[in-house]
């Protein structure tokens, strides 16, 4: 076996090789005269078929060098109907590829029963990556972590006898390599990859697994050459590469994940692989209980450009949209939410500046692209902080530069080949020519905006009632096994909830004398959450965390003589998603004592346990209108007790909007709309800050008709449905932030026939203002041209110094139009008006409201 191995991946690395060193000679043979159709090829993306192939510079499509800009977007993140607005927004903001992960435990939930409809359609959504002129990525894994469950392992998988994961394990790599060939033979039958027309041009085999592969020791790399192996002989005609794995073996290429791959990437394991950036974290996800959690753009635009400066020619935002982990998808602690402070956020919605600054920086990049795919690099070190990278074609005009300036405070100003430049902090100017700056990470000409949440006029007259869950005793639910059993083998990942009962008998001898002292139970648990109830009343609560999923309950409780029921609801709050031997990871109480008896401390962990799957109103599916008929609904009244269903019914919220519901005033369960799972929600679990994580759910509009939706909430704990909003989702607060010092907007020049030139008479900066989907500006809500107000968009505060006139030239620019652009010109600002403050360079700084 070692030695077929072997022949394919030799027989592979001189194809690619060959291959790669033909179509590089005839990039150069076209360098000098087909700039015209490369600029043609950039805005098309079409793939004409054949394989695709590398150098040491880049991929090779068509028989050409290009540049990647990728964003990914999770199919099952998102919905169908979402999909086409989602990818078209993404080309708007200058991406030419789409990466996404294939999720195995949603494709195949069951052994042998497959899955590929509505938001799991794979071949739908790369065709609609094709349909919009795309390139795309498939990352395989199978393992994909994602913070999804169980990292995309079915659950299925774990119970197969003798199973390692993710090492040389006979049966894992049975079911893995039965996968794989699933997947590729269906994307091969759509025609999806390159060599068939199709968009997929690189695919993704394993996932970061340097990360635990010393744990399997030699089990982890013979795993890993296996893994490679058996991608490369699926023979799909595009590169297959490895993230974080620095020993690839070829052809496969190693690539990085990370925040700052420019400068942490050691590069490619061979010189004739290509520097690729795999996952360009543009946030960070969330876990319940976490604080809000931010990436600025112009850090984004930093680590981009550094990588572009040192022969990178991929990079992929991870995630570009995060999307919502609907129903029960989300890893072990994850927030419903996913990556909201993504370009494009939970919603769909560009997060400006993020989406615009970026949209910037990659037309940069693209008016730099022939010196940066064919140019012969250098650099030159100006200073301590500062150096210039540059890429130049010999005896042409074709030259790029990348100016940087690593110091995190301190600005700078460079002299390079007889000008000079100015740099902001933590800084890089990119110059197409060698000569003009078109763009500066740090120094933010893009548009800003601020997301509102708008409470709905027609969805909010909710009448809510109540179904009470039976909470099981041993009379129900009896005694089958003498200890708990475990949860995650209970459960099966076929629901989140576990009954667990058990009887104690109790003497009025046993119990404390005085009406001061009382029992307590005291259950300690693997994970991840419980609930205890004692002879029908509910108790109290306890969970552990992301970081420490075990924790001990201890309540105090009413006992009394005679037998007494005692009723735990343990529960998962998804799957573990990382880490090695993932398969022997465990959950669920493991110890329950009750204290505080006159007869001393009694363990009744071997009490003898009952164990019940899922919830009644899980099984009658009472979140469904069928369902809902099964069980009677109450008039609310004050709180329930904990473990109570809601429902109501409300109408489509008005406009097109995006539409999400705002949980105050509950706990932690779960939301159903017309049937279909929205997720789980968390207020109780509190961030340091004193806030939830999360408390807007994201509802689809393709969710909702017209009339009479039913929404149903799963409350587990103690809570008033009352304070339940239902709204609508804008991001038409659109804000520009310009300095005299900022620099034209890139838009301003273009690169046609190999010539760089601008595409304005007067090149010249202004604040550029464009309201979403068609509506115009409808108020100019704050302007100043003086010093630097304080606040940020959407919550403005003037500065010590404003021009009187500043809102009435911003009027005259901007209201009643679409796009509107502000020349940051003092004599349109402090014509005949006294300077109140002549020492400062200026900043215009506009807030504006659009509507239809």
């Amino acid at each position: 076996m070692a030695v077929s191995i072997s022949r394919v991946l030799l027989i592979s690395l001189i194809s690619i090789v060959i291959s790669a060193a033909i179509v590089h000679a005839k990039g150069h043979g076209h360098h000098g005269h087909g700039g015209k159709h490369l600029h043609h090829q950039n805005r098309n993306q079409s793939v004409q078929g054949g394989p695709v192939t590398y150098d040491g510079r880049s991929l090779i499509i068509n028989g050409k060098r290009e540049l990647l800009f990728s964003g990914a977007i999770h199919y099952t993140r998102s919905t169908p109907e979402m999909w086409p607005y989602l990818i078209k927004k993404a080309k708007h903001g200058g991406l030419n590829m789409i990466e996404t992960y294939v999720f195995w435990n949603i494709h195949e939930p069951v052994q042998g029963q497959y899955n590929f409809e509505g938001n799991y359609d794979l071949v739908r959504f790369i065709k609609l990556v094709q349909e919009h002129g795309m390139y795309a990525t498939i990352r395989l894994g199978p393992f994909i972590q994602a913070e999804w469950n169980h990292g995309g392992l079915p659950y299925w998988l774990r119970e197969v006898p003798g199973i390692i994961f993710r090492s040389d394990n006979k049966a894992f790599k049975y079911h893995m390599e039965k996968y794989v060939q699933l997947i590729v033979n269906k994307l091969k039958e759509a025609k999806l990859f390159a060599p068939q027309g199709g968009p997929i041009v690189l695919a993704q085999i394993e996932n970061e697994y340097n990360m635990v592969q010393l744990a399997y020791r030699e089990l982890g790399s013979s795993y890993m050459r296996w893994a490679a192996a058996m991608a490369v002989q699926q023979n799909i005609g595009v590169p297959w590469i490895m993230c974080k794995q620095k020993d690839a073996p070829d052809p496969v290429i190693n690539t990085c994940n990370g925040r700052q791959c420019g400068d942490t990437f050691m590069g490619p394991n061979k010189p004739y692989k290509p520097t690729l950036w795999t996952e360009n974290w543009t946030a960070q996800y969330r876990v319940f209980g976490d604080p809000p959690s931010q990436r600025p753009v112009d850090d984004i635009a930093f680590a981009v450009a550094r990588f572009f400066s040192k022969k990178g020619s991929l990079t992929n935002y991870y995630m570009y949209h995060g999307g919502t982990n609907f129903g029960r998808t989300s890893a072990i602690f994850t927030t419903t939410r996913y990556y909201d402070e993504a370009p494009l956020d939970e919603y769909g919605l560009p997060r400006d500046p993020k989406w615009s600054h970026l949209k910037d920086l990659h037309k940069a990049l693209r008016l730099s692209r022939k010196a940066l795919l064919w140019g012969v690099p250098g650099v030159q070190k100006m200073s301590a902080n500062t150096e210039v990278y540059f890429y130049e074609m010999p005896a042409t005009n074709i030259c790029a530069a990348f100016l940087t300036n690593n110091n995190l405070t301190t600005e700078a100003t460079v002299s390079w080949r007889g000008q000079d430049y100015y740099l902001p902090p933590h800084s890089i100017s990119i110059l197409p020519d060698c000569k003009t700056v078109v763009f500066n990470t740090q120094t933010i000409v893009a548009q800003h905006n601020s997301r509102n949440f708008v409470q709905s006029t027609v969805a909010n007259n909710l009448k809510w009632k109540k179904y009470a869950e039976p909470i099981p005793s041993t009379l129900q639910v009896p005694v089958n096994n003498p200890t708990p059993l475990e949860l995650y083998t209970l459960l099966k990942d076929t629901s989140d909830y576990a009954w667990y009962t058990t009887s104690l008998a109790l003497n009025p001898q046993d119990l404390p004398r005085k009406a001061s002292i009382q029992p307590v139970l005291r259950i300690a648990s693997l994970g991840h959450a419980l609930h205890l109830f004692v002879n029908g009343k509910y108790i109290g609560f306890g969970h552990g965390s992301h970081d420490e999923k075990s924790f001990v309950l201890e309540k105090p409780v009413h006992f009394k003589a005679g037998v007494n029921q005692i009723t735990l609801l343990a529960m998962t709050l998804g799957l573990p998603d990382g880490g090695a031997y993932m398969e022997h990871r465990y959950a669920g109480p493991n110890l329950i004592i009750v204290l505080g008896l006159n007869t001393g401390t009694l363990d009744i962990t071997k009490n003898g346990w009952g164990h019940q799957v899922g919830l009644n109103g899980e099984k009658l599916q009472v979140f469904t209108e069928e369902g809902s008929k099964q069980v009677q609904w109450d008039k609310t009244k004050g709180s329930a007790q904990g473990l109570t269903w809601y429902k109501t019914y409300f109408d489509a919220p008005e406009g097109n909007n995006p539409v999400a519901i705002r949980m105050t005033g509950m706990g932690k369960g779960m939301i159903w709309v017309n049937g279909r799972s929205i997720g789980r929600h968390w207020m109780s679990f509190l961030s340091p800050l004193g806030e939830p994580t999360q408390s807007e759910y994201h509802i689809p509009r393709s969710f909702i008709k017209p009339t009479q939706n039913i929404l149903v909430v799963l409350e587990e704990q103690p809570a008033k449905p009352k304070h339940i909003e239902i709204l609508t989702v804008n991001r038409d607060t659109i804000c520009s932030f310009i300095t005299e010092y900022h620099p034209p907007n890139v838009k301003s020049w273009a690169r046609q026939d190999s010539v760089f030139r601008p595409v304005l008479d007067v090149i010249r900066s202004s604040a550029d203002i464009k309201c979403p989907n068609k509506k115009k500006v409808v108020a100019v809500e704050f302007a100043s041209f003086g010093d630097p107000p304080a606040g940020y968009c959407g919550s403005y505060v003037l500065g010590k110094c404003n021009s009187p006139v500043s809102k009435e030239v911003v009027e005259q620019h901007c209201l009643g139009k679409s796009s509107c652009s502000v020349p940051i010109n003092r004599n349109l600002f402090l014509k005949n008006i006294t300077d109140g403050c002549p020492g400062i360079k200026k900043t215009l700084a506009i807030q504006v409201k659009c509507a239809i």
